[in-house]
């Protein structure tokens, strides 16, 4: 749930996670007037944030897991780092080993090439969001296996943070099915090292992506770089 919140409403957010079963005076801690403070505890509930039962208010499910991620001292939401699934899908084609790679039509990073990537739905396994991942974005279904996790971080030239991902990362063997040369989100396209080495933007250079995929162990690695297209 994304919505944008009075700091008063922050507040009285805050007052529920540490004491469950308020009553209305114990909530106003800003100690404005009741009906001021009483159109703040209206919108929280017309929200679904909270709930009101024998004269005491109450974080509901959503008001727990929306509360959860404000920072309990500057009462704003904390902005996370986001987790997502990347898949190499790998190929030899008459002779030559390809690798399976989507230039991103979408921003932000238009026009850059990598590995096919989403986001983990709620509740969803990275196994279960890398084949779904997969085929949505390919057509294609394969052998999937994991091979680590990449910590990912992009910065501008006056190092202000753009982007900060990890990524679930799997390989993708025995690519069935027929393949989607061109999705909403971008264009799919079998490439050799040679041709991936001449790409200008690529999300990973060819050696971090054959370090994980390649590797016989799980592999972490933290990225950190300087972009100058965003």
């Amino acid at each position: 749930m994304e919505v944008k919140l009075h700091d008063y409403q922050f507040s009285i957010l805050r007052t529920l996670l540490f004491n469950p079963g308020a009553r209305f005076s114990e909530l106003n801690t800003v100690k404005v007037t009741s009906d001021h403070f009483n159109f703040h505890i209206k919108k929280l509930v017309e929200m679904g944030l909270i709930s009101k039962t024998d004269s005491k208010y109450y974080l509901t499910k959503e008001g727990k897991e929306f509360a959860g991620r404000m920072d309990t001292d500057t009462l704003k939401l904390e902005k996370m780092a986001k987790v997502v699934v990347a898949l190499h899908a790998v190929r030899v084609h008459n002779g030559v080993t390809q690798y399976l790679m989507h230039h991103r039509l979408k921003e932000p990073f238009f026009g850059w090439y990598g590995s096919h990537s989403g986001k983990i739905h709620w509740g969803e396994t990275p196994e279960e969001a890398a084949s779904r991942e997969f085929f949505e974005e390919s057509g294609l279904t394969g052998d999937i296996t994991m091979k680590g996790i990449v910590h990912h971080r992009d910065y501008d030239v006056d190092g202000n943070l753009l982007d900060d991902k990890f990524f679930w990362v799997f390989r993708v063997d025995n690519c069935k099915g027929e393949m989607k040369v061109k999705v909403e989100e971008g264009e799919n396209m079998w490439m050799s090292e040679a041709e991936i080495r001449k790409l200008k933007y690529t999300f990973a250079s060819f050696e971090q992506m054959t370090r994980v995929i390649e590797g016989k162990e799980l592999v972490f690695l933290n990225i950190d770089r300087v972009v100058d297209t965003y």
